[in-house]
């Protein structure tokens, strides 16, 4: 059980639709939540759900990946190898205002009279849709139907159809179609160290602005970082109604006004479509030519096709990822079921949303539905969202991988910074450069060396991608094994590591931290397996990694002596493994005297003082027991989890969906399912208390991973698949599909029979409960064995 309620228990309140989010009402309490809920986005740029009139709004946004502002990072007491520059993702021009007159009178949610509204996330379409009738104070009654996406197929384009009707009268009818850049961005003034660091002063620098019949261009470069941007619309009017228009632009703004002479009953139907082009390398002139061309192609394709190739994408998506849970209609759990099966959607989709065309980038921590975090990427990307990359879209999976391979000089110059040998990736960072200023929770996570590696053993052994390990993944390899064996130390026999902070940023720059030297000493090995392998079978390749490396071979016998000797604390008298070597020291946390209001209790207390506590800010063993759970035993894993869970707070939103796993595991049926639900919740139920800052795209992976290695009971170690299936009362079935090296695995679990159908490839080899299956492709093998139910 959490120590600590969350601030908003885990109730769902939203309309049960398992393809649709669904808004009945405007909400103004609600409002900066549902602009976090109604995002959209296609992993190059996104928007945040509010509406096109933009007024209301708590905090409008577009922000596009990797395109961020630098600064200076401030010490009052400097040191060496702190990290200097800062980078901020930035709110760039809004492109999406649509505002709308009709008697001269503004249309805006917070005054209007509505008749009706309906807001809608179509996860099946991709699209976000809107449609209030609107009485004016004259008693014209006015339909506005709007239906806006970010193109997944085409990368910087997105679109907005936005029909206006006036139902029983003439009117005059002014729609005016905006872009808008933010002149200045005040420097935020909060004590929350999550939240995104404001600006004063202008951040986007205009070079061009352009004007021609519906179409306007803009073109910025930003003041520190330089990097180029160039955004347009182009409109199309169709109605049969009279109109006439007119554009204009400045050096911060555009817009084209359309004037109409509305008649009853008769839709005046507006298509506005918009355009981002940015890069660091080119000139204003040539982003500007490439956002003409995306325009262009926009016009000559049209709404309706664009729309069609949306539809398209979405379906394909949605079989190779999506996870059907089917409710058991004389079970009073039910609707739970149903509940489920809308949150699981809206998680995957909100994935998608954040990755699909993340192409030479990250995926920032809160995707590109808020600018909390900076808009950068930290190790959330390889631990709790590859997962389910490399098992539905192992393409994306790849790309991101292929990203911090580029990062890869930058990271061997931190390291030679922090006077160590090897690469050391930056615990948060935009452009490869190290931006945390707070290093006892930042630079001291050594583990991201050894998560990114994590990510990429498991990446080749899904997808049997030999070609990357051989390439780029043997030499991030060899750089993150280099420094676990710079940084630790041999003594009395073992290899230790000092001074490092592992998952849990409560306990920092601590001796031996039990997940960072298992996970190095995996890295270790891996490294060592892999550049013996190269070495047998592709001399080639093994002659260029020398070349690139300088790699001796006496190294690979160092790292396999420092795995085979690598300390792990352990506690004979508990019987079990401390977090770190004096975590057992420390006074358990007063937990019973902490109000709920005093969490998360890193913005109530000094940092000192958590320090000396045992209390935990997010799984840290337990996560070790769910990645490398081969090297526990069940026993171990029991006591681990029984002494860790009490003392995890919860105020990390990265640890409820690993605890919920391990109690599946151990066989804690309501703990299990309460931290699934916890999980599966996080952003639509507001359990944290600020999914008005974004959505929680770490969290939202490891909803997969509760469906995945927690109900059906997966294991991958060393890319051998096992399945243990469980369902929870009130779901009568679960499916499934996983992509197994470009094969595809459909896992079918009801009550009574469990199916595993190889629906393309050609055979492949499981286990099913210790029982090993082999499937030929078109033959399912069903297992007529009651599963474990949660009763």
């Amino acid at each position: 059980m959490l120590r600590r309620e969350p601030l908003n228990p885990p109730k769902y309140v939203y309309p049960v639709d398992e393809w649709r989010m669904v808004e009945k009402q405007y909400y103004p309490r609600f409002q900066a939540q549902m602009e976090t809920i109604f995002s959209i986005g296609n992993g190059y740029f996104g928007m945040r759900g509010v509406c096109e009139e933009v007024t209301p709004c708590t905090e409008n946004g577009t922000f596009i990946n990797g395109f961020y502002e630098s600064w200076p990072i401030v010490y009052a007491e400097v040191a060496f190898g702190f990290a200097k520059t800062g980078q901020t993702i930035v709110n760039v021009t809004d492109s999406k205002i649509i505002k709308l007159y009709v008697d001269d009178q503004p249309f805006s949610l917070s005054t209007a009279n509505l008749l009706s509204f309906e807001r809608i996330l179509d996860m099946k379409a991709g699209t976000l849709n809107r449609e209030v009738v609107w009485e004016t104070p004259s008693g014209k009654q006015v339909a506005i139907k709007s239906r806006r996406l970010i193109s997944l197929e085409h990368r910087h384009l997105a679109a907005i159809e936005y029909e206006v009707t006036v139902i029983n009268a003439k009117a005059p009818v002014v729609i005016s179609s905006e872009m808008k850049n933010h002149l200045t961005h005040i420097a935020s003034n909060n004590n929350d160290p999550r939240k995104a660091k404001g600006f004063k002063g202008r951040v986007l620098n205009p070079q061009v602005n352009y004007c021609q019949e519906s179409r306007i261009l803009l073109g910025y470069v930003t003041n520190q970082s330089k990097i180029g941007l160039a955004c347009g619309i182009e409109h199309q009017m169709i109605t049969d109604c009279s109109y006439s228009y007119k554009s204009e632009c400045s050096e911060h703004e555009g817009q084209t006004v359309f004037s109409v002479d509305a008649q009853p009953g008769v839709p005046i139907r507006l298509i506005k479509y918009i355009t981002y082009n940015t890069s660091p390398g080119n000139s204003i002139e040539e982003l500007c030519t490439r956002a003409h061309r995306t325009l262009d192609r926009a016009e000559n394709l049209g709404f309706e096709a664009i729309l069609l190739s949306q539809q398209q994408y979405m379906d394909d998506f949605w079989h190779r990822s999506d996870i059907k849970i089917y409710g058991n209609p004389y079970d009073t759990d039910a609707t739970r079921a149903l509940e489920l099966q809308q949150a699981i959607r809206f998680n995957l989709f909100q994935i998608l949303q954040a990755s699909a065309r993340a192409e030479g980038t990250g995926i920032p921590a809160k995707g590109l539905s808020g600018q909390a975090y900076e808009g950068q990427y930290f190790w959330d990307t390889e631990i709790y969202v590859l997962p389910f990359l490399i098992y539905t879209a192992p393409r994306i999976a790849k790309n991101l991988l292929k990203f911090r391979y580029k990062m890869l000089e930058k990271a061997r110059k931190r390291a030679r910074q922090l006077n160590q040998k090897g690469a050391l990736f930056p615990w948060r960072t935009i452009n490869g450069e190290e931006a945390s200023a707070y290093y006892a929770a930042g630079t001291a996570q050594y583990h991201i060396n050894a998560d990114i590696a994590y990510a990429v053993k498991k990446y080749v052994e899904i997808t049997g991608d030999i070609d990357f390990l051989y390439n780029e993944g043997v030499e991030i390899l060899v750089e993150t094994a280099r420094l676990w064996y710079d940084l630790g130390f041999f003594q009395d026999g073992k290899f230790r590591i000092h001074g490092v902070t592992g998952p849990d940023e409560y306990n920092t720059v601590v001796d031996n931290n039990t997940y960072t030297n298992l996970m190095a000493r995996e890295n270790l090995r891996y490294a060592a397996l892999t550049v013996q392998i190269l070495q047998n079978e592709n001399l080639e390749k093994f002659a260029a990694l020398l070349d690139r490396t300088n790699l001796a071979l006496t190294e690979i016998e160092g790292w396999q002596k420092a795995a085979d000797a690598m300390y792990l604390p352990y506690d004979q008298v508990k019987g079990i493994h401390p977090q770190d070597d004096s975590f057992l020291s420390k006074q358990v946390w007063d937990f019973e005297n902490t109000p709920r209001d005093k969490y998360p209790l890193l913005l109530h207390f000094h940092p000192l003082v958590i320090y000396r506590y045992q209390v935990i800010k997010q799984a840290d063993v337990v996560l070790a027991m769910h990645l490398l759970g081969q090297e526990f035993s069940e026993e171990q894993k029991k006591r681990n989890f029984d002494y860790y869970d009490p003392l995890t707070t919860g105020d990390s939103s990265l640890s409820v969906c690993i605890q919920s796993i391990l109690a599946f595991q151990l066989g804690y049926i309501s703990k299990a399912l309460e931290y699934a639900y916890f999980a599966v919740l996080m952003d639509l139920a507001d359990v944290a208390g600020n999914s008005k800052n974004g959505c929680h795209i770490a969290s939202m992976g490891g909803s997969w991973m509760v469906m995945v290695y927690g109900f059906a009971g997966m294991k991958d170690d060393n890319g051998n698949l096992s399945f243990n299936p469980r369902l929870p009362k009130g779901t009568k079935r679960l499916h499934f599909p996983l992509t197994i090296r470009s094969q595809r695995l459909e896992v079918d679990i009801d009550r009574e029979v469990v199916t595993y159908l190889l629906s393309e490839g050609s055979e492949l080899t499981i286990k099913h409960q210790d029982e090993e299956i082999f499937l030929k492709v078109g033959i399912p093998v069903c297992i007529k064995q009651k599963v474990q139910n949660w009763e």
